[in-house]
């Protein structure tokens, strides 16, 4: 379990009499020499050493004989200055680490509490415990099928799972179709189909149809049929999904080219700022959304924007005809559905609409139902002692979230209008201004032009999923905005939080810390993009750490295009090679900038060797 990064230990105490100093001169340097030797060791993490194979090595060295089995060691020469004279060696990961999430490990979840499920949250393994070797595909992999035909069908080879297509398939949620699966669109609450689900709840909430909701939430997202259906709505979603043992809900979304990402609902928030969605979305998801004094409900509350929508099918909604099939009673449904009313009133929801199924509730726009609250009401008013827009490794809190009298105030223009247009958060980011993200969206117009002549992959259907792995204002995302793609703007959570910019936009993204793991399965995208990243992250990551994460994340045949400091591509050339990746080095757009140069990286398509 961790805790909010915002908690700093204070500095104890010291006196400076007579006792201190009489503190021996030899004891206080060999102090000095000691403390001097720490701090060179924890600010080394942006450069690399070599290893021998005859110590305890953070990178597994793996045995070729017979008995050891299939993993190959991959040796590359000169990564950490350029020189050529280090050495380190990546292995291939075991067969069975093919749907490898290291910070969502279920092989490591009985080291956590079962409290609210919170050993399925984030715990990634300390540095000596990383896995740092190739992901293998899945034995019989190929390139998936390409946008928009991946929408409907993905290859069976690609993730193998039977589980969740023998205890699903009649609720037509996938359908294994000989050599792939298929997905009729089906789901718990629509068996008549998404996209007559999602038509009867446009007919309830009108923004849905003129671009005023742009961005949202599902939470407990299956394999992302609701996401899906809302692409051809102009409205982008982000699927949250645990892992758990449905399996492989978000890779499956992911698979089929669906903003996905793995998370829950349960300790901490959502990697995601305040005011960030213009919609929320439950369907039978099974959250317990009127237990812990409605915790859960706060976090759906901070996250939506005011005169946002939460949108719940599933219990309690509908009991009058559906309690029979949920082994329950109508009193029991009737008692929940009143108290969850009741609960959210007091969070300044408004029951909306409602029809059949399908119930929604607004967020409060009037500043004076907030003001009613206050830190000793119930529910109470969150105070200022934690940023709301604060949300990596930040616990979840027991009280309302009042929106900003700016967000109040002024509604943001919509789709797709208020792409180009500054938000009020602009403003909040240091040194953020409407002419910064101006300047931004033009300098990633060029770059992205110049891109696609070095990679004319990008824009086509070759590439589908796209990360922005260090992005300020999703401006490469935006010079994206006409092409066959979604982009996952990630935001540094150890920089300015410029994430609120980003959804502010139109788009969408999650705070992330490249010293750790991402929240997605292996083979989830089609390219990376790294502007800066090695440079602004080298003091406290692990380059290769990064790399292989990148390796194990990107699709087999997909690209990475990394733009940065030459110092730093050099070494990145080097380990990418160790991966099996091909590059090649070329200017940026402006061909006179000796300082910044790109690498463009083709990773390769690997069958793992047979045990």
């Amino acid at each position: 379990m961790k805790y909010s990064k915002e908690a700093k230990p204070e500095r104890a105490g010291g006196g400076g009499g007579a006792g201190a100093r009489a503190v021996p001169v030899a004891l206080m340097l060999l102090l000095l020499c000691g403390f001097s030797f720490y701090l060179g060791g924890i600010y080394s993490t942006g450069r690399t050493f070599t290893f021998s194979t005859t110590t305890t090595s953070i990178i597994p060295i793996v045995s070729t004989t017979k008995q050891e089995g299939s993993a190959i060691a991959l040796a590359i020469a000169g990564h950490g200055n350029g020189n050529g004279d280090e050495e380190v060696e990546f292995s291939e990961c075991p067969a069975e680490y093919q749907d490898y999430t290291p910070c969502t490990d279920p092989k490591r979840w009985r080291r956590y509490g079962n409290y609210r499920l919170s050993f399925m949250e984030r715990h990634c393994p300390p540095p000596p415990e990383r896995a740092v070797c190739l992901v293998p595909p899945p034995r019989g992999y190929k390139p998936p099928i390409r946008w928009p035909k991946s929408k409907d069908q993905c290859w069976y080879r690609n993730v193998p799972y039977d589980w969740i297509n023998s205890q699903k398939s009649n609720q037509h949620w996938l359908r294994k179709d000989g050599d792939r699966f298929t997905f009729p669109g089906g789901g718990t609450m629509f068996p008549n189909g998404v996209g007559a689900y999602v038509d009867l709840m446009a007919d309830l909430v009108p923004g849905m149809k003129d671009g005023s909701v742009r961005t949202a939430l599902d939470t407990g997202c299956g394999v992302a049929s609701w996401g899906g259906d809302l692409l051809a709505r102009d409205i982008l979603t982000v699927s949250l999904a645990p892992r758990d043992n449905h399996e492989a809900q978000v890779q499956f979304a992911l698979e089929r080219g669906i903003p996905a990402i793995l998370g829950i609902i349960s300790t901490q928030r959502l990697p995601i700022p305040s005011a960030s969605m213009d919609m929320a979305h439950c369907s039978r998801c099974l959250i317990p959304w009127t237990e812990f004094g409605g915790l859960y409900l706060m976090e759906i509350q901070r996250v939506l924007r005011p005169g946002g929508f939460w949108v719940l099918s599933g219990p309690p909604i509908n009991y009058e005809n559906r309690w029979h099939g949920w082994n329950t009673t109508v009193e029991a449904q009737k008692a929940d559905f009143d108290r969850l009313k009741k609960m959210l009133a007091s969070m300044c929801f408004r029951l909306y609409n409602k029809k059949g199924d399908i119930a929604v509730w607004q967020k409060s726009l009037d500043a004076g139902c907030y003001d009613k609250l206050t830190p000793v009401t119930t529910p109470a008013k969150c105070d200022d002692s934690v940023d709301p827009d604060a949300a990596w490794y930040v616990p979840m809190r027991s009280c309302v979230t009042a929106p900003s009298p700016k967000s109040r105030a002024k509604a943001l223009p919509k789709w797709p209008q208020r792409l180009g247009v500054a938000p009020e958060r602009v403003s909040v980011v240091p040194g953020g201004s409407g002419s910064a993200m101006k300047h931004d969206d033009g300098k990633w117009k060029a770059a992205t032009k110049h891109y696609k002549a070095l990679l004319p992959a990008l824009g086509s259907d070759k590439v589908r999923n796209v990360m922005d792995m260090s992005t300020v204002y999703g401006g490469f995302a935006a010079s994206l905005v006409k092409d066959p793609v979604w982009v996952m703007n990630v935001v540094s959570s150890y920089g300015p939080n410029s994430l609120g910019v980003v959804y502010d936009r139109g788009l969408i993204g999650t705070n992330h810390d490249w010293c750790e793991a991402f929240s997605t399965y292996p083979r989830t995208y089609d390219l990376l993009h790294a502007d800066g990243l090695f440079t602004a992250e080298s003091h406290r990551c692990e380059m290769k750490f990064v790399l292989v994460e990148m390796d194990r994340i990107l699709r087999p045949t997909g690209y990475a295009i990394i733009r940065d400091n030459p110092y730093f591509l050099d070494s990145v050339a080097s380990i990418a090679k160790g991966m099996r990746w091909t590059c090649d080095r070329h200017d940026t757009e402006n061909k006179e900038n000796e300082k910044e140069k790109l690498l463009i990286c083709h990773k390769q398509l690997w069958s793992a060797k047979k045990a």
